[in-house]
């Protein structure tokens, strides 16, 4: 077996491609199944491969039957069978019987599995025999763990899932090719999500920059980190006003991948919202779920992990990341509601609501992204509560230029991550008009708050620029239990749709 390793933080299992399972007995294993749901109420079965032999297929079924496992999809059942090199078979479910599975089945079947082991160092799955790329994606995500910052006393006893041997037919250089891709792809989510876990007390603005310069070092790219005074002399009016109220001072980071083969070659800009605690500052929160907010920084923590896989798997085009970050906290130094500030480019905003920071701070990266005359520009930002009302907590809105928004929702989709087009009624600028300046950081109704915040970030994307904004207010943190590879706390959306994106560009323009 050959290991395919993926470099970051988070310490992504191990994974091995191989065409057959160990000859001999491998310790603290488990070998992953799955099976189907049988006919009118049936017994389970196994799907049909070449790694197991008829008397192996026969043991598990007959222990499926007696347990009455059923076969449901992301259903487990846990047996043991002599006659297999491991410790057990993990058999689960993908419910009834398909001529094509779709890849987010197999992704969230495989994380299911993954989730549920303790005390397995080495997983070995028959899973990526229906699809390869989308059972090690769901293995390391569901795999994943943060315990940074639990004693002895809770953190987990076990080291957890360390190596994934999957099992393919064709263990050629190509398939190998594809399970790093995979693996690395699942790694830079892990990564985003270490971000978003982070509290607040050890991941503010200076702290964020300086591990987001250590991650761009490592990975070969461009690094520039702006400080507050710097912020300060060039104008950045919003991320200034939204980080004076708190003791730790803003940061602009830069990171750029130059990737472009030709003179035609794509270019791309990455923005990203990186509030690293959010308050509401003097329009203060409700108390209750206010901590959910060390998620308000999900949308930079994508940005910057995807910029690094960018420049890992050598993408031909350029993409840089422009990743505003403060913090947002009431004090006697912060703004207040009925302040005009100066954004980046000299717009000028009344800010009638300090709880609406984020179209603030990425109005300055938005500008100074769009200097370097990029072909596209994806911006990400867990930016309206208003997007849970309408989309729920999994689906981020996908707002922008009619043909880039479409596609960016379509490629979410693909991967996974269901991005769901929305529009920009022209009328909606109106309610954005200010007495004093040119534009007020909210509306006065109560109504399409998310088109509203994507209504605002439009006005400073320059002409020309084909732009997406994604809204991932709910999906980028799950305060709800797990399900498939998704863990509780961050998620790493929308780290795949935006990869996705970037090479999509790089094969088609």
């Amino acid at each position: 077996m050959s290991p395919v390793s993926a470099s970051s933080g988070y310490p992504s299992p191990t994974v091995a491609v191989a065409s057959t399972l160990p000859k001999r007995k491998v310790a603290s294993s488990v070998l992953i199944v799955p099976i189907l749901s049988g006919d009118d109420d049936g017994p389970a079965t196994v799907v049909a491969n070449s790694y197991l032999d008829a008397e192996a297929v026969g043991e598990i079924e007959v222990a499926l039957e007696a347990l009455g496992a059923k076969g449901g999809a992301e259903q487990l059942t846990r047996i043991v069978v002599p006659s297999l090199p491991v410790d057990s078979v993990l058999a689960v479910g993908l419910g009834r019987e398909r001529d094509q599975w779709p890849a987010e089945t197999i992704r969230r079947a495989a994380g299911a599995a993954a989730r549920s082991l303790s005390g397995v160092e080495t997983v070995i799955t028959t899973l990526s025999d229906i699809d390869l790329e989308a059972s090690i994606e769901g293995l390391i995500l569901g795999a994943y763990r943060f315990t940074a910052f639990r004693s002895d006393k809770t953190a987990p006893r076990d080291a957890g899932v360390r190596k994934v041997s999957v099992l393919t037919p064709d263990t050629r250089a190509a398939t190998k090719d594809i399970a790093a891709r995979a693996a690395a792809i699942a790694t830079a989510v892990a990564t985003a999500r270490d971000f978003v876990n982070t509290p607040p007390s050890h991941l503010f603005p200076a702290e964020f920059a300086k591990r987001a310069k250590a991650l761009g070092d490592a990975a070969g790219l461009e690094v520039e980190v702006l400080d507050d005074k710097t912020l300060a002399r060039e104008g950045y009016g919003g991320i200034i006003g939204v980080g004076k109220g708190s003791s730790r001072p803003p940061r602009l980071v830069r990171l750029s991948h130059r990737g472009a083969k030709t003179k035609n070659s794509k270019s791309v800009a990455l923005v990203g919202k990186g509030v690293t605690f959010d308050t509401g500052g003097i329009s203060i929160k409700p108390a209750a779920n206010m901590h959910h907010m060390t998620s308000d920084m999900g949308g930079a923590a994508a940005v910057i992990a995807t910029v690094v896989l960018a420049a890992q798997q050598k993408l031909p085009i350029d993409v840089v990341a422009t990743v505003p970050m403060a913090e947002n906290m009431p004090s006697s130094t912060a703004q207040r509601p009925g302040d005009v500030l100066t954004q980046y480019g000299g717009i000028t905003v009344e800010v009638l609501n300090t709880d609406a920071e984020g179209r603030l701070i990425l109005a300055d990266a938005i500008v100074r992204a769009c200097e370097d005359e990029p072909d596209y520009l994806i911006e990400t930002s867990t930016l309206t509560g208003a997007q849970t009302v309408a989309l729920g907590a999994r689906t981020p809105g996908v707002m922008g230029s009619d043909e880039f928004r479409d596609r960016v929702a379509e490629i979410s989709q693909s991967v996974g991550e269901n991005g769901w087009a929305m529009p920009l009624p022209e009328e909606l600028k109106d309610d954005l008009k200010s007495t004093v300046a040119d534009l007020a950081n909210v509306s006065g109704s109560r109504f399409a708050g998310m088109l509203v915040a994507g209504t605002y970030l439009r006005e400073f994307v320059s002409d020309g620029v084909q732009w997406a904004h994604i809204d991932i207010a709910a999906p980028a943190y799950n305060s709800g239990g797990p399900w498939g590879y998704t863990p509780k706390g961050g998620t790493g959306v929308p780290t795949r749709t935006m990869f996705a994106v970037l090479e999509d560009i790089a094969r088609n323009g």
